[in-house]
């Protein structure tokens, strides 16, 4: 199997048949992909090709790192594995309102309330 390449700088038109024609120049293109935006469904702007080989993926390296894509220099480097996330969680906790129990801290974001005289409120903080 080849080396999956990371294809960064495209014109937001680009689509993955735009991303093979270009990659078939060198060999045979195993797959490509133009990540798209899930809320606009459009391009953002890199993507990711598999070229048949590991010859073919570092003659693609230096053929296409730097050319001209409709006017952007496309970036062309060895796919990188994707680093694991941190945090998670967050949002808002507690409450405002006269009876409602301020909150506690969340994993990642801020917490605690405003309240009345009853709710004892709490003093959460920003947690980074």
């Amino acid at each position: 199997m080849g080396k999956k390449l990371f294809v960064g700088n495209l014109p937001f038109e680009a689509n993955d048949q735009d991303l093979v024609e270009i990659f078939k120049q060198v060999g045979e293109v195993a797959s490509a992909k133009v990540i798209m935006d899930k809320f606009t469904n459009r391009s953002k702007g890199f993507g990711f090709v598999e070229m048949a080989t590991d010859e073919l993926a570092q003659q693609a390296i230096q053929q296409f790192h730097g050319a001209d894509f409709n006017g952007r220099a496309m970036t062309v480097n060895e796919a990188r594995p994707m680093e694991p996330r941190q945090g998670g969680g967050g949002g808002f906790g507690g409450g405002r309102g006269p009876r409602e129990g301020g909150g506690g801290r969340r994993e990642g974001g801020f917490g605690g309330g405003r309240g009345g005289p009853r709710d004892g409120g709490g003093r959460g903080g920003f947690r980074g």
